[in-house]
């Protein structure tokens, strides 16, 4: 009878835990409800109705002032037959996959120079970070001076410094102009990448790296099975960022180039601007808008599950 009534009374205790444990469950997703409600709401406004309005409006013609006209799948045939627009997409992948590949390597070689305690180390990144500082159609202005074939800093080198190769129209040569936008979109977006690769470093635990040489690890093997590891999501974000990021450059292809010489350097989204603003065909341009928002999310998505990086909620909420 004694066990009876002690079974009974851990069964009621553990349907009281329980209670309490379900019951704090639920607070803490009505409070996350109801912080998350003002950002969703903005996130809506902002980002949703915009994206259904571009997909309506790819389905009809307009130009911008007069009456909505339907015209069914037209606008999106005409995008799939259209050579500018392939090329367009060309490009931008092009400039899209080599930013990637030029701003990763060197943005995580100077986030763990600049991940150092050393003072001198603390200087190098205050001029590092200038171009963050500068404003995307500024620093299109301050290269096109220094890029003038005639008068620019680049001719002036190259006329009093010897350096010949120097004396070219960066930005007015078919195979100059694309690999000059991909490095000037480099220096500038590099110090922001820099920074995410400064943090994450820190934040790596130094036992690990003290282990590892007790054990005899080389700076490779230190590198590869420590902190690569380690900056498994930072690694994610600061790629998401740039290759969606790389998809809707404009503003400083359109002050250096508009697309040229000839459509050397037309992207997308500058095809996307001309043809709403320039040809007054809105409904054919958001089908441009419609596609790179899809790439975007499409690319987003692929990161996150190759990566893992959906997994990380779920690591801490075992934490807690």
């Amino acid at each position: 009878m004694a066990i009876a009534v002690t079974d009974t009374t851990r069964k009621k205790k553990s349907f009281r835990y329980a209670g309490k444990q379900g019951q704090l469950v639920g607070s803490y997703r009505s409070a996350d409800i109801v912080g998350l409600t003002p950002t969703m709401v903005l996130y809506g406004g902002l980002v949703l109705v915009p994206i259904l309005v571009a997909l309506v409006l790819s389905f009809y013609n307009w130009n911008g002032i007069g009456v909505l006209r339907f015209a069914g799948f037209k606008n999106w045939s005409a995008f799939f037959s259209d050579p500018i627009a392939a090329h367009s997409l060309e490009v931008t992948v092009i400039l899209t996959a080599v930013s990637w590949l030029i701003q990763t390597p060197i943005s995580m070689a100077l986030g763990f120079f600049l991940a150092g305690r050393q003072r001198y180390r603390a200087v190098y990144a205050a001029f590092y970070l200038l171009p963050l500082l500068l404003s995307t159609v500024g620093i299109a202005l301050m290269w096109q001076a220094l890029l003038d074939p005639n008068f620019g800093g680049l001719a002036w080198l190259a006329q009093n410094a010897g350096l010949t190769f120097l004396q070219q129209n960066w930005l007015g040569g078919n195979s100059t102009a694309l690999w000059t936008i991909i490095a000037l979109i480099a220096w500038q977006f590099i110090p922001f990448h820099t920074l995410l690769y400064q943090m994450g470093r820190r934040q790596v635990p130094k036992v690990l790296y003290e282990a590892a040489a007790i054990d005899g690890a080389t700076a490779w093997q230190r590198f590869f099975h420590i902190t690569l590891p380690q900056l498994r999501y930072t690694i994610v974000v600061s790629s998401t960022l740039m290759i969606v990021g790389s998809l809707t450059y404009f503003d400083i292809i359109y002050v250096l180039t508009n697309g040229g010489p000839g459509d050397s350097t037309r992207v997308l989204s500058l095809d996307m601007y001309q043809a709403a603003f320039e040809s007054n065909t809105f409904g054919y341009a958001s089908v441009l808008a419609v596609v790179l928002g899809a790439i975007g999310i499409v690319v987003a998505l692929t990161l996150i599950r190759l990566t893992g990086f959906s997994s990380f909620a779920s690591q801490r909420e075992g934490i807690a």
